[in-house]
């Protein structure tokens, strides 16, 4: 079912580009796909931190334009533990909270399979340096709520990366040397039109 989706997904941007192209309108379709940010070792600390956790975890990371890998050049991943910390204050709770920064995911199986996913990462050798699968927002215990995760040491051949999207607050950090190996990384996703 999961590909079917998918593939209808992929059949819908390629349809709605060629429409909109063939009447000399400008579009851009990103119909699922991976989401980087490459940071570079002087990169601004705090500008970058906040604009990874705004990124990653707004919207519980369900909207296509969501963060869902850094990429850390050189000696930039240094701040690991400042952006654990940050991502800690993120407010986790229903959507009607107005001090809630982040609510729930769209459904069981939603959470069901980040769940999964973040497991998997885990099997295959990444860190979980932020682990938001066990949040419970008192009165909705049952409710379908993920905080943010982070996953450190992710690799192109594990499953969370390999996947089209996770839809959901989780941010996938890779480290690499130099910037030629992060458009490498980039540059060989599947999922880039």
């Amino acid at each position: 079912m999961e590909n079917c989706a998918i593939a209808l997904l992929d059949l819908f941007g390629t349809q709605l580009y060629g429409r909109a192209a063939s009447r000399g309108k400008r579009v851009q379709s990103h119909v699922g796909g991976k989401n980087y940010a490459v940071i570079m070792p002087d990169a601004s600390i705090d500008a970058t931190l906040n604009a990874l956790v705004a990124s990653g975890f707004g919207a519980s990371g369900q909207r296509c334009m969501a963060l869902t890998t850094a990429i850390f050049v050189g000696g930039s991943m240094q701040w690991e533990d400042e952006l654990v910390e940050l991502a800690k204050t993120v407010r986790v709770n229903t959507g009607t909270d107005p001090t809630a920064d982040l609510g729930p995911v769209i459904s069981k199986e939603v959470k069901d399979r980040i769940s999964r996913l973040v497991q998997s990462a885990v099997g295959s050798g990444a860190r979980l340096l932020l682990d938001g699968r066990n949040i419970v927002v008192p009165g909705y215990e049952n409710g379908n709520f993920v905080g943010p995760t982070i996953l450190h040491d992710v690799t192109p051949n594990m499953e969370c990366y390999k996947q089209e999207e996770i839809f959901g607050p989780v941010l996938l950090c890779m480290q690499v040397e130099t910037l030629e190996d992060a458009i490498l990384i980039v540059n060989r996703n599947r999922y880039l039109f």
